[in-house]
């Protein structure tokens, strides 16, 4: 998919700080080729930009709550007036589409574009569910509650379907086939999925995607891991009726044999029957590989069936809590965040994962990773497991831990991750993917074209977006940092302020002192044209 425009009416975002704006990402192409063209929002801290992804979030949300009730459970306050176009490949053929709300409260209207006129569409209708992203994939880099509450609010109503199901009180929100709850479309990557995600990529990855992953952090292979299940902790103890033998958490049949596929694939297991504790672990090798492969198709339905049981953590938080935090998200108040529960008490959690590392093959444990190592290895993780067309992902600041020599590559890893379908650099269905990214810094905006770069401004209480006034792709940092970020030189402060001092004074001697002190840039220059002209 791709976006074409955004035009918010009212938002209720941080005082309604989006309320107007209007933001024409690309008009409609015509090329047979779809080529990979991410969005990039820059701008000072405060300008909206983690409100805005929050709020495409949330408008997608909306749509497929409209749609498909039984996978995307929980819906926004309808509190939003907004038009959305985007273009879409259900199928393979390019359709226009358009979500609108033109009166808060209002439901949200579908429409296609046909011959030049708009034609609606019932969200009731099973084919309407296909003008609409398969996943509205969700990345953050740290503790930003504002991108992450829809998410949240997602996964809680995932997990407590799981529990209603398996208890057999809920049974109006049983599919109509009876089936398995149905995962919910928005999903969210954080600091809490990242071992999911490794894991399924590096037992079930290509060897080509093992290599790019393994090889950010210096490591050769994946040498060990332990996962517990924990089903009857006194945090997720069972109430109500019971419908099998268990104490704890009742499971779904599909959780169930989940359960059962990782006990056959494990190298040796536990299991503590007071407690309902498995403890299963893995020797990684060929051999542990093929045993995976053997009841999973591919590392995205494993990370599939490792996400579902991780979601069942949310069961471990009290019920005082949610309620503060569904009263949080319905004032829109932005620092709503669950608890983490302590992994005591979690229903599934990763103990221990270990990596074989040079020629001597020395063990590293995972979590002796830098900050940046995780952050990297998650994002070109997911990069590489989702390769399907019509994605949406929504990144907030997902370089804000690398070193400077990543953030230069940052662009060019993710056209050049490797996918089933080959690289998003070449015509592949991981090309038809629509990513929105922020940030505040200018090395991700040298690497894309200034129609693909908005600077987020915050005007009179406002958001207003601009495009840049240069030619961003190929351009210098400090180019970027002027016209983009308003800074001007590209020096710090202390600095800067020394060096205008000098520039007024008349004391060649003070002057002489400072000169060796300083650093190379333009404005030492001036000051040595300036000690010069004294001096003459």
């Amino acid at each position: 998919m791709k976006i074409l425009s955004v035009e918010i009416g009212r938002s209720d975002r941080c005082g309604g700080i989006l309320d107007g704006l209007e933001l024409y990402l690309r008009e409609e192409f015509s090329q047979d080729e779809v080529r990979f063209e991410p969005v990039c929002l820059i701008g000072r801290n405060g300008t909206g930009k983690s409100q805005f992804l929050q709020t495409l979030a949330e408008i997608f949300q909306t749509a497929w709550h409209a749609c498909a009730p039984a996978e995307e459970r929980q819906t926004p306050p309808p509190s939003q007036a907004f038009s959305l176009e985007y273009l879409i490949w259900p199928g393979g053929e390019r359709v226009h589409v358009r979500l609108s709300r033109s009166v808060a409260d209002e439901a949200i209207d579908i429409e296609t574009l046909v011959d030049g006129e708009w034609v609606a569409h019932l969200p009731s209708n099973p084919e309407t569910a296909k003008l609409l992203p398969r996943r509205i994939i969700g990345y953050t880099s740290g503790e930003n509650e504002t991108l992450s509450v829809p998410f949240f609010a997602s996964r809680s109503g995932y997990a407590q379907e799981v529990t209603n199901r398996a208890l057999l009180n809920d049974a109006a929100a049983a599919p109509s086939d009876g089936g398995d709850p149905l995962e919910p479309r928005l999903m969210l990557i954080d600091y809490g999925t990242h071992l999911e995600l490794l894991v399924a990529n590096l037992l079930l990855g290509t060897v080509e995607q093992r290599s790019t992953l393994l090889e950010v952090a210096a490591l050769d292979s994946l040498r060990s891991v332990r996962c517990v299940i924990q089903l009857a902790s006194g945090r997720t103890s069972a109430s109500g009726r019971r419908q099998s033998g268990r104490k704890g958490v009742q499971l779904t049949d599909e959780l169930e044999t989940y359960i059962a596929n990782l006990k056959a694939c494990s190298t040796c297991w536990d299991y503590e029957e007071a407690r309902e504790i498995y403890t299963f672990d893995y020797w990684c090798d060929a051999e542990t590989s093929t045993a995976f492969r053997s009841f999973f198709d591919s590392a995205f339905e494993l990370y599939r069936a490792l996400h579902k049981l991780a979601l069942l953590n949310d069961l471990a938080i009290s019920r005082s809590a949610r309620r503060r935090f569904e009263r949080a998200v319905s004032s829109q108040r932005f620092a709503a965040r669950l608890p983490e529960p302590p992994d005591e008490d979690k229903v599934f959690r990763f103990e221990q994962v270990t990596f074989r590392a040079g020629e001597e093959e020395r063990i590293v444990d995972y979590v002796s990773l830098s900050d940046g190592e995780h952050q990297l290895v998650e994002i070109l993780g997911v990069f590489a497991m989702i390769g399907e067309s019509n994605v949406l992902f929504l990144l907030d600041e997902p370089e804000s831990h690398f070193n400077p020599q990543w953030r230069v590559a940052f662009m060019d890893r993710l056209r050049s991750v490797p996918t089933a379908d080959g690289p998003r650099s070449q015509s592949s269905s991981a090309a038809a993917q629509e990513v929105v990214l922020t940030t505040h810094a200018p090395f991700v905006p040298s690497d894309m074209p200034r129609e693909n770069v908005v600077i987020f401004e915050r005007v009179d209480g406002k958001v207003r977006p601009r495009a840049p006034e240069i030619e961003t792709y190929g351009a210098s940092f400090d180019q970027i940092l002027e016209h983009c970020f308003r800074v001007e030189p590209p020096i710090s402060d202390i600095a800067r302020k020394e060096i205008q001092e000098l520039m007024v004074s008349k004391d060649e001697s003070k002057i002489e002192a400072a000169v060796p002190r300083l650093g190379a840039s333009v404005e030492k220059v001036l000051l040595l044209d300036h000690l010069r002209k004294l001096k003459s």
